[in-house]
């Protein structure tokens, strides 16, 4: 499978949700999307890797919605859209989504005692010293057990950035 064919099972996905939420049109955001594609597969020798490539493909998709716009005369929706803030606003939510389902996978799979410090932690955020008590254990052996988890989770976060590149 070739890196752009890759860059689209990936990212088709988000690019379509993101395009949704401007278009609000099924047929259009599909069209849009192919587009943005397209138009990625030719400048894929300008992205220069200082952002995610979901951002940089939402940019593309968001200009090529705009000179949809432009091309069907429909300024209004132009000039009144506030572009900056509802871009960054949609294209983190899509990326904290990602992230979230991406590091629970991480946490199905680890094992204990890795996996229970770390979810009574962050998801019961209960005291390092309570969950020293609950396993028998020293509060410093909670605090250096979830370190090595949050370490875990953010080593196979990597793994799976570079992977998607």
């Amino acid at each position: 499978m070739s890196e752009i064919e890759k860059l689209y099972e990936l990212y088709f996905m988000d690019i379509f949700l993101y395009v949704m939420t401007l278009t609000k049109d099924e047929n259009l955001s599909q069209d849009i999307v192919s587009e943005t594609f397209l138009k990625a597969i030719k400048g894929i020798d300008s992205f220069n890797g200082t952002c995610d490539v979901r951002v940089w493909l939402c940019q593309i998709a968001k200009n090529c919605y705009f000179s949809y716009l432009k091309k069907n005369k429909r300024y209004t929706q132009i000039n009144n859209f506030k572009e900056e803030s509802y871009t960054q606003d949609i294209v983190k939510k899509v990326t904290d989504e990602i992230k979230v389902k991406k590091i629970n996978k991480i946490i199905e799979v680890m094992k204990d005692p890795h996996k229970k410090v770390f979810v009574m932690r962050f998801n019961s955020d209960l005291s390092f010293k309570k969950i020293g008590e609950l396993f028998n254990k020293s509060e410093n052996w909670a605090c250096v057990t979830y370190h090595r988890a949050v370490n875990k989770i953010a080593m196979e976060m990597e793994k799976d950035n570079e992977n998607n590149l």
